[in-house]
């Protein structure tokens, strides 16, 4: 028998009816009922530790400016802090490398008496 053939009795089952369904989803509405009062900006205290770079820092520290917003006045700040950390990064990118020790060009090949550098007068260590 085929498997790609469903079996006798093995018929697709409807899907279940909402009765069945499982839990309602939460209730998403404003609270406007008399005497709703939203919880006030509060701290989140999430510790951050310095990066070494003062730019980086001082981006990250900008964070804690969202501590005392409200939900809504989140995103300036988050935004803010995104640009500026991006353009951080951006400027790192960019910097000129500082400059290495100066390379000397590699000796030349020394010649024997009849300027070949294959000379066969040319010995080493005489």
């Amino acid at each position: 028998m085929n498997d790609a053939v469903p079996r006798e009795g093995s018929e697709r089952q409807p899907p279940p009816s909402a009765e069945h369904a499982g839990p309602a989803a939460e209730d998403t509405t404003p609270r406007t009922a008399p005497g709703y009062t939203p919880a006030a900006p509060a701290p989140l205290d999430v510790p951050r530790a310095p990066t070494g770079n003062v730019e980086v820092d001082a981006w990250v520290a900008r964070l804690s400016d969202a501590d005392h917003l409200a939900t809504d006045g989140h995103v300036e700040v988050y935004e803010d802090v995104h640009r500026g950390l991006r353009d951080a990064l951006t400027a790192l990118d960019a910097r000129p490398v500082p400059p290495g020790p100066a390379r000397r060009p590699a000796a030349a090949p020394r010649r024997g008496p009849s300027g070949h550098e294959s000379d066969p007068t040319h010995r080493q260590g005489s």
